[in-house]
């Protein structure tokens, strides 16, 4: 399957984008390029392989969710750089 000038001009139209005629061309080649390499993908015998989402072997570095005392509010809001009867004072954003 090749791409066409007018595909490439067809898709640049949906996309809102101008584009010159010598950046046509060379899109269309880049993406005629891109699907001959995945051809060449294809031809591969994947039978057996897991897929993968990650090259690494990843975990979750999340720590547990425990539930743990938490600061006293008074000395909480001593570092606040205002408060009001317990609560923190921020600017109003609208």
């Amino acid at each position: 399957m090749k791409i066409t000038i007018e595909e490439v001009e067809h898709v640049a139209r949906l996309a809102r984008l101008e584009v010159s005629p010598e950046e046509k061309e060379n899109l269309t080649e880049q993406m005629n390029r891109i699907l001959d390499y995945m051809e060449k993908l294809n031809e591969l015998d994947t039978t057996g392989v897991d897929p993968t989402s990650h090259v690494v072997d990843l975990h979750n570095a999340f720590r547990v969710d425990a539930v743990k005392k938490s600061l006293p509010r008074d000395q909480t809001l001593e570092n606040a750089p205002e408060a009001n009867e317990g609560e923190f004072v921020v600017p109003r954003v609208i």
